[in-house]
């Protein structure tokens, strides 16, 4: 049995259109990873808004079974390019992308805080659905918060010395919980 769980971060769910043939596939997601930053070419969707700069659509997907009675589970934090936008790559600062890159870095501690969780729980293979969809639950609104607590005290990244507190502490936390990375 496996079940996989995507949460989504500043997506908008819209109902199915068609889809012509000469669009191009969407980007392959991009799994987080220490040694490779994102880079405004990353950022691949067309605007949405006139009141944001730049948006980054990240994911916690956690993928979790039971074979032979033993639960298994995978988590990772993903960035969708297709879903990421720029509204102006060639002229957007270093600090944009830095906010941009913390928005991924804060999933990626809320991805190694999910995996942390799951291994300490003993999770029942009859019952693991429930059990999971509401360790699952409390974790995303523990992102979620902290994703909107991020942008409110930064100003969308605009208050340099709250960004830089920000930074710090990101790193703090990614180092706190580097024994549950990939």
């Amino acid at each position: 049995m496996v079940f996989t769980t995507p949460f989504w971060l500043l997506s908008l769910l819209l109902p199915a259109q068609p889809v012509q043939n000469t669009l191009p596939p969407p980007a392959p997601k991009v799994v987080w990873s220490a040694a490779r930053p994102l880079t405004w070419d990353d950022f691949r969707a067309r605007p949405n808004t006139d009141r944001l700069a730049a948006l980054t659509s990240s994911s916690i997907d956690a993928t979790i079974g039971c074979v032979d009675f033993h639960f298994s589970g995978k988590v990772q934090a993903t960035f969708a390019p297709s879903e990421s936008w720029v509204r102006n790559a060639t002229q957007a600062s270093p600090a944009l992308l830095r906010h941009e890159q913390l928005h991924f870095d804060l999933t990626e501690v809320h991805a190694r805080m999910l995996r942390q969780k799951l291994s300490l729980v003993k999770f029942d293979c009859l019952h693991l659905q429930p059990a999971f969809n509401n360790l699952t639950k409390v974790a995303f609104l523990a992102w979620q918060r902290d994703e909107a607590r991020y942008d409110q005290e930064t100003n969308h990244g605009l208050n340099a010395p709250k960004q830089a507190e920000w930074e710090q502490k990101t790193r703090q936390r990614l180092e706190q919980f580097a024994a549950f990375a990939e």
